[in-house]
Formats: C-alpha cells, sequence, structure tokens
C-alpha cells in the first residue's frame, strides 16, 4: 500500500499481531495505539504507545516465541529481563520515530536515500 499514499496519510490502529510491544486500543481487542504517517510513497515516520502490563507483554511474548519457533524470522525472541523490568512498574509511555533522511529526499526531490543520508562513507560508490 505504501507506493500509493502519495498525499500525507496517517494509518492508525494497527493489528495486535505486528505490534507486539504496543498498548492495546480500548475497546478494540485485536488492535494496538500505533500509527505511521507516509508521503510520496514512504514512511515517514511510526509512533505508538508502549505497553507497561507486565503480564500483557509476557502473553505476547510467548505467543510470538511460538511464531519464531515456527519460522517466522520477524517474530521476537521472550525478554524475561523486559519483563521482570516492568514488573517493578512503568509509567505510561510512547514512542515516536521520524525518518529525517526520508523527509529530505522529500524536501529535495531525490530517490535514493543514499543521495542524502549524513554519512557520505554510506553513499554508494565511495
Amino acid at each position: 500500500v505504501e507506493p500509493a499514499l502519495i498525499q500525507p496519510t496517517f494509518l492508525v490502529d494497527y493489528p495486535l499481531d505486528v505490534s507486539p510491544l504496543a498498548k492495546k486500543k480500548p475497546g478494540h481487542p485485536g488492535m494496538v495505539e500505533r500509527f505511521e504517517g507516509f508521503a510520496a510513497g514512504m514512511e515517514i515516520c511510526n509512533a505508538f504507545s508502549e505497553l507497561n502490563d507486565p503480564l500483557d507483554q509476557l502473553q505476547r511474548f510467548l505467543d510470538q516465541g511460538r511464531e519464531m519457533a515456527a519460522g517466522d524470522k520477524e517474530a521476537h525472541p521472550v525478554d524475561e529481563d523486559y519483563v521482570t523490568a516492568l514488573m517493578y512498574g512503568m509509567p505510561p509511555a510512547g514512542g515516536f520515530g521520524m525518518g529525517i533522511d526520508r523527509l529530505i529526499m522529500l524536501f529535495t526531490n531525490r530517490d535514493n536515500i543514499r543521495e542524502v543520508i549524513l554519512f557520505p562513507h554510506l553513499r554508494a560508490g565511495e
């Protein structure tokens, strides 16, 4: 769907199974509080409410562990240290990531991220 999202567009309320670290959306059991912003056919930003319920997180890690054992290379392994830390308590929090290089691509009308990245040694052919 990404290439078709030319105008600035926000996709919201993602399925639970693709966002194992995001908080569930109240009243919508299979969805999480997450959005991604798109423009010019590419993802520009990604954000979600952090899951801070240790029992819910443990169950999701266990579910992901089963998927990993079945061959899913994108599944998260169980992170027992993280769940233990959650048991001590974590306030509500959120995360937001913006692709600055992608924004620069958009503003400079470039098609390849290597043309605008900050570190020249990562550019193609150098």
